[in-house]
């Protein structure tokens, strides 16, 4: 049986979270030397190195530091949980999220919880659909809000909504001469495309229907990768190239004549958003409100 207590996650965590054995000791009152004897213990109890050590190195996890990490801030929130019901930790809400739900869908949500829930606080972090999955394994956020579900093993995926993606070009008499006629985004297949980041939802998803088509995304005829989205408009709009974008990441833009978009093909290609959090953790009340709030708000 493991012979592990609340000292040794606590201190783990702090020393994870501030990157420093000194500025852990100072946020716990402790001395540096109780604080690196207490994940000496937990790490020989596990009997798994959690922290790599160097004079020279950066403080970082190991992948298990990672993964004890997650589950040691789940233990101590719910410990905190516990010991006040009414707690700061339970009104806070970390959510991680990709780019496109992060910068079109979340801000009007986020204001309409608010609005019923005032007593709440967010925690937000944006990064593509692989690092938000990074960040909730880290246990440094607890819902996300995703384009790609990439393991249901070890995480709750609930469909949010649906997202539409189109081909995007500049609006030039070309590209509007050729909507004008009806072409979809597949006819456009020759035209230099701009992609976004491996590890995007938006790029798995694009490469997914090129797949179903036939069609090797190699053959295209690639000249820039950006994990911008707002540079890859700019660029689009500057006659670079085009590339596959979920509309609702430019619909401002179309609106103001800067965009024209493509639907792929006659049927529209959409992919799925979805929420997700780790199958290890248990929301809290204001989290399950949350998850409730943004399902019933998208119905809509």
């Amino acid at each position: 049986m493991l012979k592990i207590n609340l000292k040794q996650l606590e201190a783990f965590t702090a020393t994870a979270e501030y990157g420093s054995f000194t500025r852990a000791a100072e946020e716990l009152y402790l001395t540096q030397s109780t604080v690196s004897a207490h994940i000496l213990t937990l790490e020989a109890e596990l009997g798994v190195q959690l922290i790599l050590r160097g004079a020279r190195r950066k403080l970082t996890l190991t992948e298990e530091g990672r993964r004890v990490y997650g589950a040691a801030r789940d233990i101590l929130d719910r410990c905190q949980l516990l010991q006040d019901p009414e707690s700061t930790a339970r009104r806070e809400l970390s959510v991680g999220a990709s780019t496109a739900p992060a910068q079109y869908l979340l801000p009007g949500l986020l204001s309409g919880f608010l609005q019923h829930n005032s007593d709440s606080r967010f925690l937000l972090r944006r990064g593509d659909s692989a690092q938000v999955h990074s960040l909730l394994n880290q246990g440094e956020v607890r819902i996300g809000i995703v384009g790609a579900a990439l393991d249901r093993r070890e995480y709750n995926y609930q469909t949010l909504c649906d997202d539409r993606l189109v081909l995007v070009t500049a609006a030039t008499e070309r590209f509007r001469a050729l909507k004008a006629l009806g072409a979809f985004g597949r006819d456009l297949l020759d035209e230099p495309f701009i992609v976004r980041e491996e590890t995007s939802g938006t790029r798995r998803a694009a490469e997914s229907y090129w797949k179903k088509c036939g069609i090797l995304p190699e053959k295209l005829q690639i000249v820039a990768c950006m994990d911008n989205p707002e540079a890859i408009r700019r660029s689009v709009a500057e006659g670079m190239g085009v590339s596959v974008m979920s509309e609702l990441s430019v619909r401002e833009d179309v609106a103001a004549g800067k965009l024209l978009t493509f639907d792929l093909d006659e049927n529209g290609f959409f992919r799925r958003i979805y929420l997700v959090w780790r199958k290890a953790v248990s929301l809290t009340r204001t989290e399950q409100a949350f998850v409730s709030y943004l399902r019933s708000e998208l119905k809509k």
